[in-house]
Formats: structure tokens, C-alpha cells, sequence
């Protein structure tokens, strides 16, 4: 009888304990339920397409209820898809302007920005040109005929290059030869694939494509306003929270260490999250 009563309760108390545990199923508050399933939709810069993909795999090891749902294009191309009511939580931004327009059309949230990181403008060529091109003057040259560069309304890239060309007092005759890219990885590509004589794209792009292309040079210092990449959470993000954690990742020496292998530099004033 004795045996037969320990076995009930034993019984009763795993059933409680089941129930207990149920969130969907009686009304009972899951253990879990610190951890239901998110979703963060990212925007950023299609330079960051290979680190922040790699950041995002290794964010979600860490965090098993995250997914990261990522759209990569030219800052400014993101930069209207979130005025215009597009789904995003956290802009990646690969220069200030986009940010700055954002920031007056009140679609950040308060106290979130912060510049992230720090990049350079390079020119190159195919890996076989035979072009012998040693500097962006060259670009006027009449053997030339089609340099890419990134649309400088939309992408950074373009208008750091436009910077640059003016200050050298050549934009005018490159502009006769120009072919214009939707974002910096068309750039890359057309240079990549030998369709431009030439190009000109961030140093981290470069570096990417590895034995592809062709680095010439680095653009004349003072040429250009610094490259730098601030990032912010959108104001109507649902997870405040989550977003708050992912930028803590990124900002953390995790994040620093995969930055710094494909080639950016950390923006030495960054805040913390």
C-alpha cells in the first residue's frame, strides 16, 4: 500500500511539474520565456556584407532564440527603404550623410549612434591589366576608357571618389569615362571581371577580393573627408533590447578582432553598449 501511494505521488508531482513548464498549454509561464524567438533585421553597407555575416553566425551560436535577417546595399538605397517604413532594427552605415538624413527625419533612437569604424578609398585594376596605371591622375590618360565608380548620389563610395577627383582637378574628364555602379560590390565586380579598366572602392573591398585585382594606390591624403562608418538603432524597433545586446557584441573585442581581419580599423571614440 505503501509502495502503491509513493508511486501516485510521484505521478501527481511530474504531472504539476509538466504543466508547470507548458506556455502555450494551460496558461503556465514557459522557464524560457526570457528567450522566445527574435528576429533582428539589420541594414549595413554592402562593404560589411562578409564581416557581418560572420559576426551574425557567430552571434547566433551565442544566442539560439536570434535570427539575423540582414539587407546589404548602398547606404543610401537603406537609408530611403527605412524612411519609406521599411522592417529594420539596427543601419550599418558606411558614411555620416546617410545617418545625418535619418537622425533629422527623427528615425533614430535616442542615444544610439555612435561611429563604428574606419576605412580608406583605394583605386585598382584587374589582376592581369597590362594598363600600368600608378596614380589617380592617371585616370585622364587616353588608353582609359572606362573607369567604375560607385552612383554618388546613393553610395558613399561614389561621392568619397567624386572628393577625390575634384580635388584633383580631373572630375570632368573621368566623368567622360565613368561607369556607375548601385553599390561598391558592383564596383568590385566590374573590376574583378575586367569589364573597367580600373576602379575605385574601400581598402576592405580590396582586400576581399584578394587576387582578383590590383591596388595602385591609396587616395591622396586630405583628398577626401574621412571614411567613417557610424551605425544606430532605428527608432521603431521592437527589440530595444536585443538590439542593444547585438551592438554590445560587435563593440566587444569579438567584434574588434573580426573587423580588424577583413581590414577596418575601430573608431577610437566608439561608445559602448
Amino acid at each position: 500500500m505503501k509502495k502503491i501511494l509513493a508511486l501516485i505521488m510521484t505521478l501527481a508531482m511530474f504531472i504539476m511539474t509538466g504543466c508547470g513548464e507548458k506556455s502555450d498549454e494551460g496558461g503556465m509561464t514557459s522557464k524560457d520565456s526570457s528567450k522566445e524567438p527574435v528576429e533582428l533585421h539589420i541594414a549595413a553597407a554592402a562593404s560589411l556584407t562578409d564581416v557581418m555575416k560572420e559576426l551574425a553566425a557567430d552571434y547566433e551560436k551565442e544566442h539560439s532564440n536570434v535570427k539575423i535577417t540582414f539587407n546589404f546595399g548602398s547606404s543610401g538605397a537603406l537609408q530611403q527603404a527605412i524612411e519609406n517604413g521599411g522592417q529594420t532594427d539596427i543601419f550599418f552605415s558606411a558614411a555620416q550623410k546617410q545617418m545625418d538624413a535619418l537622425e533629422k527625419s527623427d528615425n533614430l533612437a535616442n542615444d544610439t549612434r555612435t561611429d563604428l569604424l574606419i576605412n580608406k578609398i583605394v583605386l585598382i585594376v584587374p589582376a592581369d591589366s597590362t594598363k600600368n596605371l600608378k596614380d589617380f591622375n592617371d585616370l585622364t590618360r587616353d588608353d582609359i576608357q572606362h573607369i567604375a565608380l560607385g552612383e554618388p548620389k546613393g553610395v558613399p563610395v561614389g561621392q568619397y571618389s567624386e572628393e577625390i577627383l575634384t580635388k584633383l582637378n580631373i572630375l570632368d574628364a573621368v566623368k567622360a569615362k565613368a561607369v556607375y555602379g548601385s553599390d561598391v560590390r558592383q564596383v568590385l565586380s566590374w573590376v574583378e571581371s575586367g569589364e573597367a579598366d580600373c576602379g575605385v572602392v574601400y581598402a576592405t573591398d580590396a582586400a576581399v577580393s584578394g587576387d582578383k585585382i590590383k591596388i595602385i594606390c591609396e587616395a591622396p591624403e586630405g583628398s577626401h573627408k574621412p571614411v567613417i562608418y557610424p551605425v544606430a538603432i532605428i527608432k521603431d524597433s521592437k527589440h530595444m533590447d536585443e538590439d542593444k545586446d547585438f551592438l554590445k557584441f560587435v563593440t566587444s573585442d569579438k567584434g574588434k578582432a573580426a573587423f580588424e581581419k577583413y581590414g577596418f580599423e575601430m573608431f577610437p571614440d566608439m561608445r559602448k553598449f
